[in-house]
């Protein structure tokens, strides 16, 4: 495995991270990703406007940030539907904000980002369920919120990859594109990739071990909304953008993931990222190629909402 100066300086530093006050490993997984992504992220770009409010539903409600980058005036705005990524147990409003406003500024759609409910607390289908009806909310509230219902998109990263395309499954004819960055595809962890990189770099297998285990109860071990690879019929999914990071574990997962969805007949690009690593999203202090990725999902976006047919 040959890796840049960049990527083996990235990863020198993720060796000397260690979680502050971590009360049991769950606990050291969360933190470990909030400094991760605290310290590599970068400069946080200023947003025009950041709202923070609850979807209230009976018996839970869901926090949600909403990015406006171009004010809270602006009508029949486009909109992103932003699913987080932390392998279903971890991650949240703060390990995502860097990437959630380079999204909103360099598209100039507003960003919705709901902080849905984490495994191993709340195991599948909870996730799923909280971002399906962040969706919906989306949609049945679009005039309240300045939004165009004929122009929304969803992204979502390593297991948000998994969970948005469960959505876009689900409820397809909402979205005008995906865009699913390196996703979390398979819970076997058996490909040729996993055997590569099973020590990493960023995600080892024992740690996907783990993750799976807490997120997916043992009679959902065969349910395509929680393992996007045994999805056979793809329905309503829109025009999608998969991206992949070359020393990634998962690189694998999300080709078999782009293969099932182009013999499905989605209209389907797939962008690689030569010497990138898992969460390189994350690494915008350091990596110009975060810029490079969110430049070429604006463009994507951008295409597909200018589009007057959904194929």
């Amino acid at each position: 495995m040959q890796l840049t100066s960049k990527i083996n300086t990235i990863l020198h530093h993720l060796e000397k991270i260690q979680s502050f006050n971590a009360q049991d490993p769950m606990d050291d997984t969360r933190k470990y990703l909030e400094t991760m992504s605290f310290q590599l992220s970068g400069k946080r770009e200023p947003v025009a406007v950041i709202e923070e409010l609850h979807i209230s539903l009976e018996g839970r409600d869901i926090p949600i940030r909403i990015y406006r980058p171009k004010g809270r005036d602006i009508q029949k705005s486009s909109a992103i539907l932003y699913i987080h990524g932390g392998w279903f147990i971890a991650g949240g409003f703060e390990t995502h904000d860097a990437v959630a406003r380079k999204l909103a500024n360099t598209t100039g759609s507003v960003v919705i980002f709901p902080d849905y409910r984490l495994a191993p607390e709340h195991p599948f289908p909870a996730g799923l369920n909280d971002n399906v009806e962040t969706a919906k909310w989306i949609v049945h509230n679009a005039e309240n919120l300045g939004l165009d219902t004929d122009k929304i998109g969803i992204i979502g990263d390593s297991a948000g990859g998994a969970l948005a395309t469960a959505v876009s499954t689900q409820i397809g004819e909402y979205f005008k594109f995906q865009i699913l960055i390196y996703p979390a595809a398979d819970d076997q962890l058996n490909s040729k990739s996993w055997e590569t990189y099973e020590n990493g770099p960023v995600l080892n297998k024992q740690g996907g071990i783990e993750a799976w285990k807490a997120y997916l109860p043992e009679k959902e071990k065969t349910n395509p909304l929680a393992i996007p690879v045994l999805i056979k019929d793809f329905k309503n999914t829109p025009p999608t953008l998969v991206l992949l990071a070359e020393h990634d574990p998962l690189i694998d997962d999300g080709k078999k993931l782009s293969e099932n969805m182009k013999n499905a007949g989605i209209s389907l690009q797939i962008s690689f990222y030569k010497d990138m690593v898992h969460g390189f999203m994350h690494m915008g202090e350091i990596l110009d190629e975060v810029q490079t990725a969110v430049d070429e999902m604006a463009a994507f976006a951008q295409e597909k909402l200018d589009s007057k047919n959904v194929g």
